[in-house]
C-alpha cells in the first residue's frame, strides 16, 4: 500500500514536497518524510500550468501511469534494440509524462542515480522537455519528464508522411537547440550525451525541444554515444570522454540533418562544402524554397563545428547569435509550419456506450450510484487481501465490525456514521478494500466533500489498478469539482476498463 499512502499524503498535505528544487542536495534515500508521488508531483506545478516541480516517483505511481510498462506505451524509436526504454505514461492527475526505464542495475549506486537526477532537475527552461522526477525503488532506476507528443526531429526530417519541413522550421529547430544547450552550459550543464535528431522533440504546440535525458550522466551499461561512429566526435574515439566541445560536434551533425533532410556522415559532408558544393547537400525536398544566403551561413556554421581539433569549434553563445538572426518568422507559430494541427483543451465527450454505473456516473446520480454499489457488496475484493490464520487476531475481527457497521450504515444512508465507520477500518491497517475506499468515496460526494471524494477514489485505484468503479467514482467527483473535462476523460476510461473486463468474461 505503499503508492496509496504516498498518494494520500501529498494530496493532503502539500508541504511534504521538496519545495526547494533547486538544492544541489537530493533527500535521505531512506526517505524520513512522505516522497511526493505521481499525484503529488502534478500537484505541486505552479498556477497557469508550469512544469512540476521535482519530485520522487514511486515504482507504482509509474507502473500505473505506463499501464505495467506496456509495450503499446513503448515512444522510442527502435525500442525493441535500445537498452533503455521510453515510455509514455498518464498520471492520475491526467499529466501525460513520458518515463525512461534503465536496464536493471544500470546504475548500481542509488545515491548516485539520485544525485544525478536531482542536479538535471534543477534545470527549467521552455527549450527543454524538462525532467520533472525520478525513481529509485530497490534495483529500478527510471526518470519522469514532461511528454512531447509531436514526434521527433528524426520522424519529421527522415520519415515524413504528409509533408517535409519548410526551411523556417529547420532554422527555427537549430536556433531553439541552440538556446537549450547554452542554457545548459550556463547552469553548469555543459555535457550532453548522443545529441542527435531523436533527441529532438517537438512539443503540443510544434515548437522543438531538446530531451532532458541526454542531460544524465552515462549509466554502467550504455554508451555516450549510440549511433554510428561516422558521426561520433574524433575526441571522443581517441579518449572516450564527453566533453563541452563534442556536443558542439553532434550539434554540428544536427544542422547537416536539417541541411539536407538526409543522415549523412560528417567526413562526407565537409567534402561537400569544400568542393562548394552546397546546392547538392542541400534537401532536394525544399525544392528551391530556400534562402541561399541563409542557407550558406548554416553550412559554415555546421562547418565550424564539425572541425577535427575541439579549439576550432564555436560555443554555444556563438551558436545562438549565427542563427538568431535568420529567424525570419517569428510571429508565425510552429505548429502551422510543422504543418500539425495543434491539440485543442475542448471538452470531450465520452465516445462508447455507458453501463449502468456509467450512466449513472454521467449525470452525477449519486442515489442510483448508492444502489449499484450496495447491490455489487463486496464482489470486486475478491484476491485484494490473503491473510495467514496467524493474522486472524482480535484486531482483525475488531475490524471487521468496524466495516459491517459501516456497511449497516451506508445501506441505510447515514452517511455520516458510515464515514466514521469506514475510516476506522481502513485506519486498522492490516486489510485493503477498494470497495470501502469506493463507498466511503460516495459518502463524502453525500456530505458536499468531492475533494476528500477524489482522494478515496484514487485510493481504491491504487490498491486495484484496473478497477472500473474507481475511475467512475473519480469521474463523478472531478465532475463535483467543476473540472468537466477531466470528467468525461476519466468516465471514459473507466467505461473502456469496463468493456475490457467483460470481453475477458469477468462478471
Amino acid at each position: 500500500m505503499g503508492c496509496c499512502q504516498s498518494s494520500f499524503l501529498s494530496e493532503t498535505h502539500p508541504e511534504t514536497h521538496h519545495q526547494n528544487s533547486s538544492s544541489l542536495a537530493p533527500p535521505p534515500l531512506h526517505h524520513q518524510q512522505p516522497r511526493p508521488s505521481a499525484a503529488g508531483a502534478a500537484a505541486s506545478a505552479p498556477p497557469g500550468g508550469g512544469v512540476p516541480a521535482f519530485a520522487e516517483f514511486s515504482f507504482a505511481d509509474l507502473k500505473a501511469a505506463t499501464n505495467n510498462f506496456s509495450s503499446e506505451f513503448i515512444v522510442s524509436e527502435s525500442g525493441e534494440k535500445a537498452p533503455n526504454l521510453v515510455y509514455k505514461g498518464r498520471l492520475k492527475t491526467h499529466q501525460w509524462i513520458a518515463v525512461k526505464k534503465f536496464t536493471k542495475l544500470a546504475w548500481p549506486d542509488p545515491k548516485q542515480f539520485a544525485e544525478e537526477a536531482w542536479g538535471v532537475g534543477k534545470l527549467r527552461h521552455q527549450r527543454l522537455a524538462n525532467l520533472i522526477g525520478y525513481c529509485c525503488d530497490g534495483d529500478e532506476r527510471l526518470l519522469v519528464a514532461e511528454y512531447m507528443p509531436n514526434d521527433t526531429l528524426a520522424k519529421h526530417l527522415f520519415h515524413w508522411e504528409n509533408q517535409t519541413i519548410e526551411w523556417a522550421m529547420r532554422v527555427r529547430v537549430a536556433l531553439y537547440v541552440a538556446e537549450a544547450l547554452d542554457y545548459c552550459s550556463s547552469e553548469g550543464r555543459p555535457l550532453y550525451h548522443d545529441l542527435n535528431a531523436y533527441r529532438v522533440l517537438f512539443d503540443e504546440n510544434g515548437d522543438p525541444r531538446l530531451s532532458c535525458f541526454g542531460l544524465m550522466k552515462n549509466s554502467r551499461d550504455g554508451k555516450s554515444y549510440s549511433t554510428n561512429l561516422a558521426y561520433t566526435p574524433p575526441e571522443y574515439l581517441r579518449n572516450g570522454k564527453v566533453t563541452p566541445e563534442s556536443v558542439i560536434y553532434s550539434f554540428g551533425t544536427i544542422l547537416l540533418d536539417l541541411l539536407s533532410g538526409k543522415h549523412i556522415p560528417p567526413s562526407h559532408a565537409l567534402d561537400m562544402i569544400r568542393g562548394k558544393n552546397i546546392i547538392l547537400l542541400m534537401d532536394s525536398h525544399l525544392e528551391g524554397k530556400f534562402s541561399t544566403e541563409e542557407a550558406t551561413v548554416v553550412v559554415n556554421l555546421a562547418s565550424q563545428c564539425l572541425q577535427y581539433e575541439p579549439r576550432d569549434r564555436p560555443n554555444t553563445k556563438d551558436l545562438v547569435s549565427t542563427l538568431s538572426p535568420l529567424n525570419t518568422k517569428p510571429d508565425v507559430p510552429s505548429h502551422v509550419m510543422l504543418g500539425i494541427s495543434k491539440e485543442e483543451e475542448a471538452p470531450s465527450t465520452p465516445h462508447r456506450p455507458l453501463s449502468p454505473m456509467g450512466e449513472a456516473c454521467s449525470r452525477t446520480d449519486l442515489t442510483a450510484i448508492h444502489q449499484i454499489l450496495v447491490m455489487t457488496h463486496y464482489r470486486d475484493d475478491e484476491g485484494t487481501n490473503e491473510l495467514s490464520f496467524q493474522e486472524w487476531t482480535q484486531q482483525m475481527r475488531d475490524m471487521l465490525d468496524a466495516r459491517k457497521r459501516g456497511d449497516s450504515a451506508f445501506r441505510d444512508k447515514d452517511f455520516k456514521t458510515a464515514i466514521d465507520s469506514y475510516s476506522q477500518f481502513i485506519e486498522g491497517g492490516t486489510m485493503v478494500s477498494p470497495t470501502v475506499y469506493a463507498r466511503r468515496s460516495l459518502c463524502y460526494l453525500m456530505n458536499d466533500q468531492p475533494d476528500a471524494a477524489l482522494r478515496d477514489a484514487m485510493q481504491a485505484q491504487c490498491v486495484y489498478p484496473d478497477w472500473p468503479t474507481a475511475f467512475y467514482m473519480q469521474s463523478v467527483a472531478l465532475a463535483k469539482l467543476d473540472m468537466q473535462k477531466d470528467s468525461v476523460d476519466m468516465l471514459n476510461e473507466a467505461a473502456a476498463l469496463e468493456e475490457k473486463r467483460q470481453k475477458g468474461g469477468r462478471n
